[in-house]
């Protein structure tokens, strides 16, 4: 709250790319109002198309879109708004008064956080008094999309531009993931992992489970047999990392796995305890980059580093 005597505080815009995975659900329980919208191509080898991606599937079918995405025959490919789209929007609101804090994914896996800050120094050279924060999240899919739902609920409790600001800085490094990927062959197909031991793997059940490194990339700590064990092992990471899960949210990802990802956030529910658990369905943007068979568990912990405790935690889960 403001204290007396105190200026009333400017009001401002958060702006998240379209990477956040946030679903009109959970948009409308955080008040997200606004996002910024992406692209992708498909091309069948013949004659192609472009969508713009959004959070909602309402560019495209998801059933074929995950068919098309594993068939050779296709190839998808995406991209971020452009500098010119980046600008525009920063334009749109700094003409009617807003500050406005920029969101993008990681910028180790991504161009889209430069593309915003170019785009800023652009409208500011039209407009001197502008005030754009473009932040670097240092995450994707909704490991990113966590820090935008909170950005917003310290919004709603009346923080102000450079509190919310402060907190995101302070706190990006905390964002944990943990699940399994349930696809190796189409791991295999997009060259992160031979055919002959995505094949084996695949007959032997092994699923490979991680974390976020300090740059946003998944590091593989462990491989589980079947995805029962790779549950358990989940919610168990889950319950020695999580930093006060009573008073914190839960995301709960998948790419073409949503049944999965509806029994693994049960389970959380039932095991945890965190203030709210949401299960999403990636949006089209991130499904293209991640493939499908991926369910991913996304909260708040300890601030990652080297990933040494992490490797430590999940080491004495499964006896390594």
């Amino acid at each position: 709250m403001l204290g007396k005597g105190k200026c009333a505080m400017k009001k401002y815009v958060i702006l998240a790319d379209v990477t956040c995975d946030l679903d009109e659900r959970i948009r409308e329980y955080f008040g997200v109002e606004d996002y910024i919208r992406g692209h992708a191509h498909i091309n069948d080898g013949k004659s192609g198309i472009d969508l713009v991606t959004t959070l909602d599937w309402t560019e495209t079918d998801r059933g074929e879109f995950y068919k098309k995405l594993s068939d050779k025959k296709y190839k998808i490919t995406t991209s971020p708004a452009n500098i010119e789209e980046y600008a525009a929007i920063f334009e749109k609101y700094v003409s009617e008064g807003y500050a406005v804090l920029s969101m993008s994914l990681s910028s180790k896996l991504s161009g889209t956080y430069d593309f915003s800050v170019v785009a800023s120094r652009d409208v500011k050279e039209k407009y001197p008094d502008a005030e754009i924060y473009c932040f670097d999240a240092m995450r994707i899919s909704a490991g990113f999309g966590l820090l935008v739902a909170y950005a917003h609920l310290l919004k709603k409790e009346g923080k102000s531009f450079e509190e919310v600001v402060a907190w995101l800085e302070e706190n990006k490094q905390k964002v944990h993931q943990m699940g399994p990927i349930d696809d190796l062959i189409t791991v295999a197909r997009r060259g992160r992992l031979t055919m002959g031991k995505a094949i084996m793997g695949s007959f032997a059940g092994v699923k490979p489970m991680g974390d976020c490194n300090s740059e946003g990339y998944v590091t593989v700590l462990t491989k589980a047999k079947g995805i029962r064990k790779a549950f358990d092992i989940t919610v168990e990471y889950i319950r020695q990392t999580a930093t006060a899960p009573e008073e914190n949210y839960c995301i709960v990802s998948n790419t073409d796995r949503e049944q999965y990802a509806e029994t693994l956030k049960e389970m959380i529910e039932k095991e945890i305890g965190f203030k709210k658990v949401f299960a999403v369905n990636c949006s089209s943007g991130n499904a293209v980059n991640i493939g499908p068979g991926m369910i991913g568990v996304y909260y708040m912990g300890e601030e990652i580093t080297d990933l040494e405790k992490e490797r430590a935690v999940i080491n004495s889960i499964t006896g390594k």
